[in-house]
């Protein structure tokens, strides 16, 4: 019976138009679509009355083995076509009656979870399922069919397999079968995984197959995995696992490491020492005979007539070391090693190994002095500092600049620090130069000892005699001509100053180091005199016919006592001043004639000439300066308190303990005069008062009295002595028997 919702597909559509009688269209055409409505009135079928099916033991539960198929011809899509599957009886019920389970909807049959844990104490080998197909989905009604299912129990053939061992390289035909796998289940795919990825496959039978060579090197091991799956793509049980090894064979050469560097190793290395480690590396199995290294040393070869070489090579560890052979900085040596498989037997692989070998330089060599004595050198002492002594060369037999590196240093004979040195860093070149001024008198030669040493460390023995060399300086004696304290010298004298008034004093600018003789020159009037040692100037005569305001010019003249050929000379200009009406007098209110140095905060007090008769008259104010010795003035200070009164101090520091004249001018109205101020400068103590050399006191022994004193108690005591022993000595003789203590004692005083 065809169902009705085919039929509604074989009819042909109809087309409704609306006329009028006349035939004319008013509507129309239009298409009219009949639907047939569907009536269950189909049972559904199976494809197959008996099932049969087999069941492996190794089965897992909910895994379909079997896929029952059933058709309605009702319209597709409709509860009318919604088949369900069902098992209604399961013979035999032992041992659970429910061993299996049917899904609903797909019809897929499999091992309920309780018949999975039953199966293996089960002893039966056949199971018969009834099982019912039925329309209308999960409906009550609806119609229905059955079917007989046939399930065969069969003992699990899914075993592990052994671990497969495959040559590489092998030759033979491809597809090569290793082995073979079978599921004792029905309706088994079988599927097969490989980790990582090789060339194997598996049929539909089970077998297993390599379908190309294999390589080692690029993989050892593979771990194959096959499935028996159903025809979802369901694993019925877990995967077996193969192991495939690959076997080794000899079919790769040795392969040296990459050419590094240059290895550097100093020179002076001891014999033994590493200079390279080898690693050649074979790809075929570790720890085989296949990948056993071994190595030979092939260059440089031994030189003829020489024993031993100046490399080794270790055959196992492949390591290079230095032979008995010196080797000399800056060598450069490329090595050959050969790396032989198989431990160097025949029949193996071998490549050629390269090993660049670099000797540097160690700083081994002290630098020395390419001559060793210098001079004499003659300079004269007033050469300038800084001036050029000597030129010292040094030389350094190593090869790095590093090590040529020198640093100089003068080791004795300038202990003043006279001589400096100076170089360049990158130079052996140092110059010996003049950092202070000479003197004959301290030093008329110098011996000054240069030493020269390596920047960097040395290795090896220290430096050698060459490392010193000695310059030998004399030093030519250069007398200066003396030199005053001044260039021109002034001084001021009234015209009424009697002869022997002091007026100044001639100084040397040194008067430590040297002795000048004064006398004075182009002295026409015979006015002025001077001292020949203390270079005191004073009026020789009245200075008769001299003008108040007129100068007077003469020329000293000093000589080098020691040597009178060298001298200097410098103008001494005078000027004359109005003789005052009367003396000048000095007045003292002051609490001390003395000051005291070095200087302390105290001076002296100069007044004016109040106190004469005939300028008693004459109030102030008066102006004081200090007279014009350039001496006086550098050496004292005074400064105007009123119109009356003056304050005169110190003005250096230091001024030398004596007795000291000021020249002090006191002008007033247009009018002049001089005062001389007499001043004892001496050392105080703390409380500011003057010590001063104290003389021999009357009545007290001096030291040369005391000591005679001295000596003639001790000649004395002397003498009595000796005549006591004396007489002792004369009275054992008189009486030899007598013992010496009966003898009574005299004494004779």
């Amino acid at each position: 019976m065809v169902p009705a919702w085919l039929w509604l597909l074989c009819v042909s559509v109809p087309q409704v138009t609306l006329e009028t009688q006349d035939g004319r269209v008013l509507w129309g055409p239009q298409l009219v679509l009949v639907h047939v409505k569907d009536e269950n009135d189909q049972v559904p079928r199976f494809s197959q009355a008996i099932y049969r099916a087999h069941l492996s033991r190794d089965t897992r539960p909910g895994i379909p083995f079997l896929f029952l198929e059933a058709s309605d011809w009702d319209e597709p899509g409709t509860a009318n076509s919604d088949l369900r599957f069902h098992v209604l009886s399961q013979t035999p019920a032992q041992p659970s009656p429910d061993m299996f389970q049917l899904e609903p909807r797909l019809g897929a049959l499999a091992l309920s979870p309780k018949g999975s844990t039953s199966l293996d104490h089960a002893l039966e080998r056949t199971y018969q399922l009834l099982v019912q197909v039925k329309d209308m989905g999960d409906q009550v009604s609806g119609h229905q069919a059955a079917a007989t299912v046939e399930v065969s129990i069969t003992e699990s053939t899914w075993v592990p397999l052994e671990p497969i061992h495959l040559a590489e390289n092998l030759k033979v035909l491809y597809p090569h079968h290793m082995a073979q796998v079978h599921w004792s289940g029905g309706d088994v795919h079988y599927h097969l995984e490989s980790h990582p990825p090789g060339p194997f496959d598996v049929n539909a039978e089970g077998n297993l197959y390599v379908t190309r060579e294999l390589d080692r090197e690029a993989q050892a091991e593979y771990l194959l995995q096959v499935r028996a799956q159903n025809s979802r793509g369901e694993d019925y049980a877990a995967p077996l696992e193969l192991h495939v090894l690959v076997m080794d064979e000899n079919d790769n050469v040795p392969v040296c490491p990459p050419r590094d560097p240059a290895v550097s190793i100093p020179e002076l290395s001891p014999p033994g020492t590493e200079v390279t480690r080898l690693s050649a590396e074979d790809a075929d199995a570790p720890g085989s005979p296949n990948s056993h290294i071994v190595y030979q040393l092939l260059s440089p070869e031994p030189e003829d007539g020489v024993e031993g070489r100046a490399f080794q090579v270790d055959p196992t560890s492949g390591s290079v070391t230095l032979g008995v052979l010196p080797l000399r900085a800056g060598q450069n040596i490329l090595l050959l090693v050969l790396a032989m498989d198989l431990a160097g037997t025949e029949g193996g692989f071998s490549s050629t190994c390269e090993v660049e070998v670099t000797v540097t330089d160690i700083n081994d060599h002290a630098p020395e002095f390419i001559t060793s004595q210098i001079g004499p050198i003659s300079l004269p002492e007033d050469v300038e500092p800084g001036t050029l002594v000597a030129m010292l060369t040094a030389t350094d037999a190593d090869l790095e600049p590093a090590f040529r590196l020198m640093d100089f240093a003068i080791e004795r004979g300038d202990t003043e620090g006279i001589f400096g040195l100076d170089w360049e860093p990158d130079s052996g070149h140092v110059r010996l130069r003049l950092c202070k001024n000479l003197s004959y008198e301290a030093a008329p030669s110098h011996e000054v000892v240069v030493v020269v040493r390596s920047v960097a460390k040395l290795v090896g023995p220290g430096p050698g005699p060459g490392a010193t060399a000695m310059v030998t300086v004399l030093v030519e004696r250069v007398m200066p001509p003396p030199k005053l304290d001044q260039e021109s010298y002034e001084a001021s004298v009234p015209i009424s100053a009697p002869a022997g008034s002091l007026l100044l004093t001639i100084q040397p600018s040194d008067p430590i180091s040297r002795t000048l003789r004064f006398s004075l020159v182009n002295d026409s009037e015979g006015w002025l005199c001077i001292e020949k040692v203390s270079g005191e100037v004073h009026t020789a005569q009245s200075l008769q016919g001299a003008q108040p305001g007129d100068t007077y010019t003469v020329l000293v003249e000093a000589q080098d006592t020691d040597e009178p050929r060298l001298s200097t000379s410098a103008p001494l200009v005078i000027h004359f001043l109005k003789a005052p009406p009367a003396q000048a007098l000095t007045p003292a209110p002051v609490p001390s004639r003395h000051l005291c140095t070095p200087r302390q905060d105290h001076g002296l007090i100069v007044s004016g000439p109040s106190k004469d008769p005939d300028l008693a008259s004459r109030h102030g104010p008066y102006s004081f300066t200090l007279g014009p010795n350039p001496t006086v003035q550098r050496d004292w200070r005074l400064q105007t308190l009123n119109g009356s009164h003056a304050y005169l101090t110190l003005a250096l520091h230091w001024v030398e303990p004596r007795e000291h004249i000021i020249p002090v001018v006191v002008s007033h109205n247009a009018q002049m005069w001089q005062l001389l101020v007499r001043v004892i400068v001496c050392r105080c103590n703390v409380e500011g008062q003057c010590m001063r050399k104290v003389g021999h006191m009357k009545g007290m022994p001096t030291k040369l009295s005391a000591v005679g004193i001295l000596v003639g108690t001790l000649v004395a005591i002397g003498i009595f002595l000796i005549l006591i022993f004396t007489h002792w000595t004369m009275s054992r003789k008189k009486d030899p028997d007598q013992p010496a203590d009966s003898v009574p004692l005299k004494a004779t005083v």
